[in-house]
């Protein structure tokens, strides 16, 4: 029991707990920035129930294994990796939100609105999702810093299924939107997701 309380667990624990509330104040800070904080809701958070029940499974996992398994959570390369994947992937999404500016939104759109703009400049260059691929990025990234293997590879599969399932629904009302300008666009340009073209 005492692992827990351990340099190794404090510091793994304190970076997951850092990085998770980062991200969630930064993402509601960055949604009241460009759309109002009367436009914005507490769902810009982006905590869910299952959200929630996913990250207490990763740190029970944390706390099981670092208690029956001390040396798993000893491998400060994979550790580091992680915390690094997180870095990355924080980046990468926050990037693509302050270019995107008032066209991005934490809802899909299903009407155009005046403001609503096809971005393509900056990190929209690279990638069409460019925040969906650094959410990928740092959530997996969580569960490497905390060198768990189980919700590593869950955090995986069930995040890109998601993506693999909200791109072509995002995607059908964007060529709705910019019709042949989004077309082209999507040709040139890699949606940013591995495997989800």
């Amino acid at each position: 029991m005492t692992e827990i309380f351990s340099d190794t667990g404090f510091r793994q624990l304190t970076q997951m707990f850092s990085a998770i509330i980062f991200f969630h104040t930064s993402e509601y800070i960055l949604a009241i920035a460009y759309h109002g904080p009367s436009r914005v809701t507490l769902s810009s958070l982006l905590i869910t129930k299952h959200y929630a029940l996913a990250m207490l499974i990763s740190v029970l996992e944390y706390l099981i294994e670092i208690v029956l398994f001390p040396g798993l959570k000893q491998h400060w390369w994979i550790s580091n990796f992680g915390l690094m994947m997180i870095v990355l992937g924080e980046s990468v999404r926050k990037t693509a939100i302050i270019t995107a500016g008032r066209s991005f939104t934490h809802l899909i759109k299903i009407r155009r609105e005046e403001h609503h703009k096809l971005v393509t400049k900056g990190v929209y260059r690279i990638m069409r999702h460019p925040s969906y691929s650094g959410f990928l990025v740092w959530s997996v990234g969580t569960q490497v810093m905390l060198c768990n293997p189980i919700s590593a590879i869950a955090f995986a599969v069930v995040v890109w299924r998601f993506f693999a399932d909200r791109i072509p629904y995002e995607e059908h009302y964007l060529k709705q939107f910019f019709g042949s300008q989004y077309l082209d666009y999507a040709q040139k340009v890699p949606s940013g997701v591995p495997f989800v073209n």
